[in-house]
């Protein structure tokens, strides 16, 4: 089976970029470098080419209503131009998928335009939940994944390098806030959200203006980056991955997303009586982070150990770029969650210290 190429695909191989495959995507995973990436965007601003990602409309009469009932967040304090970062939850309390809401409009008779974005690698997992949950609702679900390109601009000069190329003010725009604008002439979808930790915007427009605009960022001196430095700067930020350290298996309260779940506003969602069980009789595990010294990188389901004995599992390593320290994401018991514990991780044979520090791992500079 060939893989699908996202609209900006030439220009990344104009660019030279090294590509590697990615939930059925030939992406590129580096083009001048990964840490030279990364600190493009801790430092200026980094481009990123995320039309692989899945993206939904909902349409009808109560759409965010259907929605609540698959979501822990409430939505209903959302607005028009207002977003929120949940997550699918199935019966059991795991995650099917994290993904951003975005309420765009609603009219005076309740129509509303509701809009989502959602992992390459689990667009087609959620259609399939949606349909099924929305099919008696008469809330129409237009999938635009294949109709739109997706860009990310990232970085403390972000918005005003992307200024230039916008008509609206941005300015304006809070984070996680949106608006319907116009980017080099033409309609676009613009988000103050992103992956990184840095401040930066998501932009939704039409192949051949994501191709323009991809030029025009880069003559202005914006990096474009890859999957490798996404990975890297998202790891720093704490950012969970889904399929690494969430999946359908991993409930919000052992992720550390407990911040999603509002109890008293959302209503009778989807696994909710597994999560009050949870909330009440306490979670077995937890997702912590972990600091090593001496450049030892844990990787992904690399043993956790206390005492010598393996408690846990890494979900997520990385030598980070902007601390100069092996950094990692890792599930283990509860009692040993507590920030200061001291742990090993199993790398290669040898057992390498390690303490679960506060998360996340970088905050950029206010």
């Amino acid at each position: 089976m060939s893989l699908r190429q996202t609209p900006l695909y030439s220009r990344c191989i104009d660019l030279k970029a090294r590509m590697t495959e990615f939930a059925g995507w030939e992406m590129p995973v580096q083009f001048g470098g990964i840490k030279q990436e990364h600190e493009a965007v801790r430092t200026r601003a980094g481009l990123f080419d995320i039309s692989h990602m899945g993206k939904m409309l909902f349409r009808g009469n109560g759409a965010l209503a259907a929605l609540q009932r698959l979501v822990p967040s409430y939505l209903g304090r959302l607005t028009p131009g207002k977003a929120q970062y949940t997550v699918l939850l199935n019966p059991q309390g795991g995650i099917i998928d994290d993904l951003i809401i975005y309420l765009k409009d609603r009219d005076a008779s309740g129509v509303e335009q509701v809009f989502t974005i959602v992992n390459a690698a689990t667009t087609e997992k959620d259609k399939a939940w949606f349909q099924a949950h929305l099919a008696e609702s008469g809330v129409e679900l237009v999938d635009q994944s294949s109709a739109f390109a997706l860009l990310s601009v990232q970085g403390p000069k972000a918005a005003e390098l992307l200024q230039t190329c916008v008509a609206e003010n941005l300015s304006a725009v809070e984070r996680f806030g949106h608006l319907d604008g116009t980017v080099l002439g033409k309609p676009a979808f613009l988000a103050r959200t992103g992956y990184t930790g840095e401040d930066g915007f998501e932009i939704m427009l039409d192949p051949a203006t994501a191709g323009d605009l991809w030029d025009t960022l880069l003559a202005a001196g914006v990096a474009p980056c890859g999957l490798g430095a996404r990975d890297t700067l998202r790891l720093e930020a704490a950012m969970a991955l889904y399929g690494q350290d969430i999946n359908d298996t991993t409930s919000p309260l052992e992720a550390g997303l407990g911040w999603l779940v509002h109890w008293d506003e959302a209503g009778d969602f989807v696994g909710r009586s597994v999560l009050e069980a949870q909330k009440s009789g306490g979670v077995s595990r937890r997702l912590v982070g972990l600091a090593l010294s001496e450049r030892h990188i844990a990787r992904h389901d690399y043993p956790v150990l206390h005492e010598g004995e393996p408690v846990g599992i890494v979900t997520s390593g990385t030598l980070s770029p902007t601390l100069n320290t092996p950094i990692a994401l890792a599930y283990v018991p509860s009692h040993l969650a507590k920030v200061g514990q001291t742990l090993a991780v199993d790398i290669r044979g040898q057992q390498r210290p390690a303490q679960v520090v506060k998360r996340p791992f970088y905050k950029p500079q206010s």
